[in-house]
């Protein structure tokens, strides 16, 4: 059991809008950030993934396709110019937008693999509708948009590609839905406010990076792995990363079934229940992460394990130099990694003390062209 008895205000508190020159502190921002020229050279952000979604492209080898239109009406045969009739298509395509909208998607969006959607240079709000749907593909990238206030779709006949379509169920109300997909890739998002997870991945996702994201105001945060019974999460590998959980949050951040799980440099300044929790022996691995505890005195374990001590004492759930604040504490399990298979593929982390800095930056930055962001 690990925990340092300290006092600390909320970064909310102290934090004010930042107005000076372009800071880019972790190595994901420092490779693209604080380039004046990034509109010139969009297609650079997909050499910056690390951790287990290292390698994600998205679209660079395709053209530039740009959303004109908002509007979300037809389901079977999108729209020229619509984001549904961008994401469906066969080819790799960068998908940015004209102007700053808000989209409200009538149902889930379903993304073909190959693709990048690209909120920079505009002020992009998925809202108020349903969410994402990323299943059986890969090589998705989703950067710099606002997703919030989603609700399940009814479902229906929804094309998912450009030669097929079906009858879909009615949806779970996530705001991204990863379903059997690899190399998937989400940074600088906003998600807020779902009528189910934030994010959640399950069926054998695996090579996923969430990073630089800020999350508030909702229960279930992240879900990794759905049922006990899809032993097939057993391949799952996340690297959670920058991120900033914020105000509001409750508990999942992550909720981990088998896989192994990297959860490095994050800010974690509010949760009601829980941060970390989980069954079916995941490995987790928390390296220089800044913990907060709420108030409440019952409240100040980081982790939560849903199985008997005698079932979880041998699953390995380390605390690497972390920083405890108000109170809290990471009750570790298991022995540490040794000859761990995976050393290659985790970000290295930097100490727990600049979280503050790595994560300040989160969600979507307010970039324009001929500006760094």
């Amino acid at each position: 059991m690990k925990g340092i008895g300290i006092n600390s205000t909320r970064r909310s508190l102290a934090a004010k809008r930042y107005k000076g020159p372009c800071i880019a502190v972790n190595p994901i921002d420092r490779c693209w950030r604080c380039n004046r020229h990034w509109s010139e050279n969009r297609k650079q952000l997909a050499d910056c993934a690390l951790g287990f979604g290292r390698g994600t492209t998205g679209g660079k080898a395709g053209r530039f396709y740009v959303v004109t239109d908002n509007t979300d009406n037809d389901m079977v045969n999108p729209k020229p110019g619509t984001l549904r009739h961008a994401v469906i298509q066969e080819e790799p395509l960068w998908i940015i937008f004209d102007r700053s909208m808000n989209i409200r998607l009538n149902q889930e969006l379903i993304m073909a693999g190959n693709k990048t959607i690209d909120g920079r240079g505009s002020n992009v709000h998925i809202v108020g509708g349903a969410g994402i749907t990323i299943q059986f593909v890969e090589n998705v990238i989703i950067h710099g948009i606002h997703i919030h206030d989603i609700v399940p779709g009814n479902g229906g006949m929804i094309r998912d590609s450009v030669k097929h379509y079906g009858f879909r169920t009615r949806s779970d109300g996530d705001a991204v839905s990863i379903f059997g997909s690899t190399r998937v890739w989400l940074d600088h998002l906003s998600l807020t406010r779902a009528s189910d997870g934030l994010i959640d991945a399950i069926q054998g996702s695996t090579a996923i990076t969430i990073s630089n994201c800020h999350m508030t105001h909702h229960n279930e945060v992240f879900l990794f792995g759905a049922t006990n019974s899809y032993i097939e999460d057993e391949k799952m590998q996340i690297t959670v990363a920058f991120n900033h959980f914020g105000k509001g949050l409750v508990q999942r951040m992550p909720r981990c079934r088998y896989g192994f799980f990297h959860v490095v440099n994050n800010d974690y300044t509010h949760w009601l229940m829980y941060a970390i929790g989980g069954n079916m022996h995941p490995t987790i691995i928390s390296q220089g992460n800044r913990f907060i505890a709420p108030p409440n005195a019952f409240a100040k374990e980081v982790t939560k394990r849903e199985a008997p001590e005698s079932e979880w004492k041998s699953w390995t759930w380390r605390s690497e130099n972390d920083l405890f604040l108000n109170g809290a504490f990471f009750r570790e399990s298991g022995s540490p990694l040794t000859n761990n298979p995976y050393q290659d593929k985790m970000i290295a982390p930097f100490s727990a003390h600049y979280v503050n800095e790595l994560a300040r930056f989160t969600g979507p930055r307010k970039c324009r062209i001929g500006r760094k962001c």
